[in-house]
């Protein structure tokens, strides 16, 4: 694998996904090639991911975007190959335990909800029913001014969720 084509090659396998969906795909295993799957596997990334990437695309105006997927992509990479040294997880996020949509914490709506998902997805551990970067999650990141590659970045680095509320609080006072 060549590290430094990661980008190029991601966005071909985006492209291609946006493309099949805007086309009528809507099976996650078969909205990029077996070529672009194995691409993604390799890298810690799933074709649910690139599924949920192009539905979005497709569906909301070009949200979150091949930017923000990059972005998005190129963390979830380095915790795979870095952190899990190459090796997927086997485990998944039991979305029932997730807090509610409407929670709070501080007065931020969405924040106890978003953190168990960032880590999932740092781990790899999304069921296919959840995405990072979904439309409560952009709602979240535009009301807070935070990208969504950083909020992923903060919970790796992050000892506990009281840092993230922390960051997230003095992030929201700054703006």
């Amino acid at each position: 694998m060549n590290h430094f084509d990661f980008p190029r090659a991601f966005r071909a396998v985006y492209d291609q996904a946006v493309t099949r969906y805007a086309q009528g795909e809507r099976s996650a295993d078969r909205i990029c090639s077996a070529e672009g799957a194995a691409f993604l596997a390799a890298n810690g990334i799933t074709a649910q991911h690139l599924f949920d990437y192009a539905e979005d695309h497709n569906g909301y105006n070009g949200e979150p975007g091949p930017e923000h997927a990059l972005a998005i992509e190129l963390v979830r990479r380095d915790f795979f190959l870095n952190a899990q040294n190459g090796k997927s997880s086997n485990n998944r996020l039991d979305e029932t335990k997730l807090p509610g949509k409407a929670d709070t914490v501080r007065g931020m709506a969405w924040l106890p909800r978003i953190i168990p998902k960032a880590r999932a997805k740092l781990r790899g551990e999304l069921p296919p029913s959840l995405m990072y970067g979904c439309g409560g999650d952009r709602r979240f990141f535009k009301e807070h001014d935070i990208l969504p590659h950083e909020f992923l970045t903060l919970v790796w680095r992050a000892a506990s969720d009281d840092e993230i509320v922390d960051w997230v609080s003095r992030r929201t006072a700054a703006r």
